[in-house]
């Protein structure tokens, strides 16, 4: 079991095909533990070693501030940060996946190692909304 950071691989293809507006959909993060195995072969949202805990729902917290930039040769998508307030659990990695188009996958996030919230908040900090830093981008 492991969680490897990735755009997945059926979300480069649908992109291709027209089936997502990163824009307009309602585009999700989930949470999960250590447990699970998520990575580019990652094709929809699963409840499969979800985190449970205090202040967390299934299925995850609803991106907002998502938009689409071009930066020279470089199209990427920035969110605001993601928090899950008064929580306590332990995740590992999230998984972002679009809920308006059958809850298909996007990209898989790789924390680096068990993050704990007790009694706190639990942020997903995003990285800077540029072309070489965003967590989705195409080059």
């Amino acid at each position: 079991m492991a969680i490897s950071q990735t755009m997945c691989s059926s979300f480069k293809q649908q992109i291709l095909l027209g089936e997502h507006d990163l824009e307009t959909d309602v585009l999700k993060i989930a949470l999960y533990t250590s447990s699970a195995t998520l990575g580019a072969s990652t094709t929809v949202y699963t409840t499969s070693d979800e985190v449970v805990g205090t202040g967390y729902v299934a299925g995850g917290n609803t991106l907002t501030g998502v938009t689409v930039s071009l930066s020279g040769t470089t199209s990427f998508v920035t969110f605001d940060n993601t928090t899950w307030a008064a929580s306590t659990f332990t995740a590992r990695g999230a998984l972002i996946y679009n809920s308006s188009k059958s809850n298909k996958a996007i990209a898989v996030l790789d924390f680096g190692g068990d993050k704990t919230s007790t009694a706190g908040n639990f942020t997903v900090q995003f990285p800077t909304n540029d072309a070489s830093s965003a967590i989705i981008r195409i080059a």
